[in-house]
């Protein structure tokens, strides 16, 4: 299990007001609100192991979880999270509201604010409908995943698995591996780990791999072998079943042939490199079911960090945004 050296005695109050209003992009944090995020949540971490897991931080708040996409793993961590920290937590079914009724982004925006929540959580299947929702409210909005842009608390959740592990991130070495064309979170996790100095390395199928993927990561590589040579961590990504209509990838057997995470493969990278999957894995697609259970995995650890993660993220927006 991760290790860590916190105390779970404060929460906000222990650290400097967070001037971000939203968590939209990766791209809008500087590094010292990074650290800042991942120094609270392993606070967070302490309180969710407690007996009693809750600590009063978001007491009178209103949080609604709005999910255009099906996720239960995010939505569930979310909503766990607002609630550890004392939130009135509301799940909004977008299938059976008005949206699916043909009412626009923007009138759902509207009605929701005249609720007056106090953060609105987001998912949704188009870039940038997240960041367009923001401007249409009053209260903090966090991004839970929109289209292939960004999934900012999980590169946020993957770093501090990897720090709680490691001990460290800047100069590790980081192989995230799969369908990097259509990931939101290979981005936001290249965009997070080379703020903090981490080498990054990605690994695909060229079909696979986005123009101007060169600018984002560290080193681009097209073989599995070459790519996780020395590598600290190799982060697997969910291959899209679309993606193996023969378009993109010949099989989905030649796939996990050439780019699934076995013992074999695992051999190449670092003795104690620590294997990662952001959820919900295909197993024997991207992964071997053995290596996704083994002691080298820390998959499940990914999941506790993610409450811890998102109970830092509401702690540190709600706060910023009383004092606006």
């Amino acid at each position: 299990m991760p290790q860590h050296s916190s105390s779970a005695a404060g929460s906000s109050g222990d650290f400097p007001p967070f001037r971000q209003r939203h968590l939209i992009s990766i791209a809008d944090l500087k590094q010292h609100e990074i650290i800042d995020l991942l120094d609270r949540a392993e606070r967070m971490i302490d309180i969710s192991r407690q007996e009693r897991k809750s600590h009063p931080t978001l007491a009178g708040k209103t949080q609604i979880n709005l999910f255009f996409e099906p996720s239960t793993r995010t939505q569930s961590s979310f909503e766990i999270a607002g609630k550890r920290l004392g939130a009135l937590v509301v799940n909004m079914s977008v299938k059976t509201s008005s949206v699916s009724k043909g009412e626009t982004l923007v009138d759902t925006a509207a009605t929701l604010n005249a609720m007056r929540p106090d953060v609105l959580v987001v998912r949704h299947g188009a870039a940038g409908a997240v960041e367009l929702l923001s401007q249409k409210v009053g209260c903090s909005v966090v991004n839970a995943g929109d289209g292939a842009h960004e999934h900012p608390t999980q590169a946020l959740l993957d770093a501090l698995t990897i720090r709680n592990h490691k001990g460290m991130l800047a100069g590790l070495t980081v192989a995230i591996c799969g369908d990097i064309a259509n990931s939101r979170v290979a981005r936001s996790n290249l965009l997070l780990l080379g703020a903090l100095n981490v080498r990054t390395r990605v690994i695909a199928p060229r079909t696979l791999l986005p123009a101007g993927i060169e600018n984002l990561a560290t080193e681009v590589f097209t073989d599995m072998e070459e790519g996780l040579k020395g590598a600290d961590v190799v982060m697997m990504l969910r291959l899209q079943h679309e993606r193996a209509s023969g378009k993109m990838i010949p099989s989905v057997r030649e796939y996990y042939r050439f780019y699934g995470l076995d013992a074999q493969k695992l051999g190449w990278a670092k003795p104690d490199a620590i294997v990662m999957h952001p959820g919900p894995m295909n197993r024997g697609v991207e992964i071997d079911p053995a290596i996704a259970d083994s002691e080298r995995s820390v998959i499940t650890d990914q999941v506790e960090m993610g409450v811890a993660v998102r109970m830092a993220v509401l702690d540190a927006l709600l706060p910023a945004r009383n004092q606006a």
